[in-house]
């Protein structure tokens, strides 16, 4: 693993960490190998119940690295297999997934939230996508969950017109379970962990397997985002976009 990403096992509940704060947890493609890795083998290890997504107090996930990003787009490869293998890992985990978000998550930093079963949040986290004002398309299979999960109005105004929600919006949206202070995250976070943990893990899988649906039409909906983003990422808007987005951070 690399130190940008920790894994630390406590009972049957494995914490998984971004650390990479003085880039507010931007994800670079070993970020993505990383987590990736620690969700597939959270999934063959039957003495594990839970795995929390968490990261440090500077902020949950700033999107994608800006230097992976612009390699991405001088190569035209559109979403990179380490962030396909991240997506298919979370697709495809049939076990609990919690998160604890403190600060801002933007971009693939809330469409991962959408894959998790409970999501605890500071008082000051706030929720972006910009990937149409960039002149490109949801990931993750955002564009499929979200309309189910917070219903097609707010699904749009957060996916397409790109409108932040705080802590409370997002809470009322469905896609937070708890808001809490920001020192309280982590351990309320444990504290749900533990709780799902001590249930019955069958039976714990067996329901979510039901409540998610088919994980073949999730995985299809990423690959299906990830065509699109890749062909809008070769179009005259969304290179005048991303060339504008990346003057303002210089």
């Amino acid at each position: 693993m690399t130190d940008l990403v920790t894994v630390r096992d406590e009972g049957p509940v494995r914490i998984v960490r971004m650390n990479r704060p003085e880039k507010k947890n931007a994800l670079t493609e070993a970020m993505y190998s990383a987590l990736a890795g620690a969700i597939e083998e959270y999934g063959h290890r039957p003495a594990l119940h839970c795995l929390i997504i968490g990261a440090t107090p500077a902020g949950f996930c700033a999107g994608n690295d800006l230097h992976d990003f612009q390699s991405a787009i001088v190569g035209g490869v559109g979403l990179g297999q380490p962030v396909l293998r991240f997506l298919y890992a979370l697709a495809r985990c049939e076990k609990p997934l919690v998160a604890a978000v403190c600060g801002a998550a933007v971009g693939v930093g809330v469409t991962m939230l959408m894959h998790c079963d409970h999501v605890v949040c500071s008082e000051d986290a706030r929720f972006s996508t910009p990937f149409v004002r960039l002149g490109l398309t949801p990931e993750a299979a955002s564009s499929l969950i979200a309309p189910r999960l917070m219903g097609h109005a707010r699904a749009f105004s957060l996916l397409v017109m790109g409108r932040a929600l705080d802590a409370a919006q997002a809470q009322a949206a469905g896609i937070v379970n708890a808001v809490v202070a920001a020192a309280q995250v982590d351990a309320v976070a444990m504290q749900a962990a533990a709780e799902i943990a001590a249930l019955p893990a069958a039976s714990v899988v067996g329901a979510r397997r039901l409540m998610r649906g088919d994980a073949d039409a999730i995985v299809a909906r990423i690959d299906a985002e990830a065509g699109v983003f890749k062909a809008q990422l070769a179009t005259p808007q969304a290179r005048a976009a991303i060339e504008a987005f990346f003057a303002r951070r210089k």
